[in-house]
């Protein structure tokens, strides 16, 4: 199926085909056709419905309670149903398959990335399905913490009596450094770089899209880079990624 946008998208192929490296840096946008809302912009979750300020690291030290009675409400106001990978995750997967992507970096914490079998994957904000102790180190799924939670125990704790802290990166905390190396590696290594479904204003994620040689951008908005880009294409990813898989094909 054609999209408004075979032109760029063409010569786009052409350059994945012809190789020099490529990654792939997305943001909300390419979940939000799974029905995760997104976070930033108008009608985002910090918009309309909590305070940013109650995900602080800082809050979360001083009021481990009240921080997890907050975060049970953000999970599900995330997740209000199951979600599945769009057809924007699965091009990504096709696209790494064919050997013409290197790897995908994700600002996203929903874990539709990995659902969906991405290979090669940095989730540079963490993952949202995990939480971590803060006392042995160890990481175990979310949901029963989240269980413990709606039952009135909370904070929910490791078996080494630990608090469980959400294995996502909140406001006040950096991010991991080794994931971090990994996205840069990533970045550094790629002559294309796709900023796919992201605004590109949150740092240091943000900055991953100038270190390729040529930049793509699909989102539906104008971004901070947009006028840098190579390529800038106001485009619904789960529509211009699966025809790039198209024309990828076609060329191989």
């Amino acid at each position: 199926m054609s999209t408004d946008h075979d032109g760029p998208l063409t010569d786009i192929a052409d350059a994945l085909v012809e190789g020099g490296g490529a990654m792939a840096l997305t943001g909300a946008g390419v979940s939000t056709a799974s029905g995760v809302p997104s976070f930033r912009g108008e009608g985002g979750i910090w918009e309309t419905a909590f305070d940013p300020n109650d995900f602080h690291y800082s809050r979360f030290r001083r009021d481990p309670e009240g921080f997890w009675e907050e975060r049970l409400r953000l999970q599900e106001t995330m997740f209000p149903g199951e979600i599945e990978p769009n057809p924007a995750h699965h091009a990504l997967v096709d696209l790494e398959e064919r050997g013409v992507l290197d790897g995908v970096v994700t600002q996203n914490t929903d874990g539709l990335h990995r659902a969906a079998g991405q290979p090669t994957l940095a989730e540079i904000h963490g993952n949202a399905s995990r939480v971590e102790c803060q006392s042995c180190g160890s990481t175990a799924d979310a949901e029963p913490a989240f269980d413990r939670v709606r039952d009135g125990d909370t904070p929910p704790r490791c078996d080494c009596s630990g608090v469980y802290k959400p294995d996502v990166v909140l406001f006040g905390e950096t991010l991991d450094p080794e994931t971090l190396d990994r996205a840069e590696d990533l970045a550094m290594g790629a002559e294309t770089v796709l900023a796919v479904g992201t605004s590109l204003q949150v740092n240091p994620a943000a900055s991953l899209a100038g270190l390729g040689d040529r930049l793509v951008v699909v989102n539906l908005d104008e971004t901070p880079y947009s006028s840098r880009a190579e390529y800038d294409l106001r485009a619904d990813v789960t529509r211009a990624l699966p025809r790039l898989v198209d024309l990828v094909d076609e060329r191989l």
